[in-house]
């Protein structure tokens, strides 16, 4: 009887042995996530991936696309990429396009078979969210079309048609020319966190966290209302603020790169407003900031949005819009 009692104290003792040994194997120090901000700076740099040197060749115009389209030689057509909504798409496309979405750009980009790729959007502004994603994925002559679709044809040219403006004339919080540019300060990185400290993993990471994010935008109105609430960096030459004048609060940080330590005038705590003249150079600036951890924005169709009467260049109007012809139906 005694040894029956005995085992069954044994049996009875043996699951907390069990449970505190799982319980001890699972106390083990997790691996936390830390900054690796300069991680990824230093990749960028080190795989010739700096901002100068992914924008620089970014766009290219609808005459061109359509030349190499439709002359005799295949071997310099391209793959198009129309990122608009499937609808859009169907109703009015060009002849040779495919349709994605911002999200699966990379995925459709695997179709390209060595064609140099080309992406298409509404205006020519989320494009460059999508051509950024390219770059930096191994796509390194992958080019946005100027205006987007507003140049391909009349028919689709309702977005640009619809959104140019003068709002920042006699507003208050424009500063006319000879402008008042705010003095340069280092700031705050962002934080990109991560566990890996490998640096092709934390950019895909990145770029795939930008892709999800998708397109962000912020109207002239809406700054104009509230410069304060933003860091704002005018994107123009010197020359051009003194001659048109700028938001009331920006800062102007061109050039803007990694190496030379431009960037250390964002600040990393902010949301960032980059504004130029069409909305579509600050969109490839706005993606890139974000794939760095910034909280950035892209100030929607640019100095055309405020001061589209003034402008003497970089200024949308009919005679950007080429009239080649359109076709329907999925691809």
């Amino acid at each position: 009887m005694k040894s029956l009692l005995k085992f069954a104290a044994i049996f009875a003792f043996l699951p907390f042995i069990m449970l505190t040994s799982c319980s001890d194997d699972n106390d083990d120090p997790q691996p936390e996530a830390q900054d690796r901000f300069d991680v990824l700076k230093k990749y960028l740099i080190d795989n010739n991936m700096d901002i100068s040197t992914v924008i620089d060749g970014w766009i290219t115009t609808a005459d061109v696309v359509y030349d190499a389209m439709t002359d005799a030689d295949d071997a310099n057509d391209y793959y198009i990429i129309d990122i608009r909504s499937a609808e859009d798409f169907t109703a009015n496309r060009i002849e040779w396009a495919v349709n994605s979405t911002l999200g699966d750009i990379l995925t459709t980009a695997e179709g390209a078979g060595g064609k140099p790729i080309i992406v298409v959007c509404y205006t020519g502004q989320t494009a460059g969210y999508g051509v950024i994603a390219l770059r930096l994925s191994g796509y390194p002559t992958a080019k946005v079309m100027k205006w987007g679709m507003c140049s391909w044809n009349a028919t689709t040219a309702g977005a640009w048609q619809n959104n140019i403006g003068d709002v920042a004339i006699g507003n208050a919080n424009w500063s006319d020319a000879p402008g008042e540019i705010t003095a340069n300060v280092a700031q705050t990185a962002p934080k990109v966190e991560y566990i890996t400290e490998d640096g092709a993993e934390i950019l895909a990471g990145q770029v795939a966290n930008m892709l999800t994010n998708g397109f962000k935008g912020i109207t002239s109105v809406d700054v104009l209302a509230n410069p304060d609430n933003h860091f704002i960096n005018n994107f123009w030459a010197a020359d051009d603020v003194t001659h048109y004048g700028n938001i009331k609060t920006a800062y102007r940080i061109k050039p803007l790169t990694l190496a030379n330590g431009e960037y250390a005038y964002l600040d990393g705590t902010a949301s960032i407003v980059t504004y130029c003249w069409t909305g579509q150079t600050s969109s490839m600036m706005t993606a890139y900031l974000s794939v760095l951890g910034y909280d950035a924005y892209s100030l929607k169709f640019g100095a055309n949005s405020m001061i589209h009467t003034n402008l003497e260049s970089h200024k949308w109007s009919d005679a950007q819009i080429m009239g080649y012809d359109l076709t329907t139906g999925g691809k």
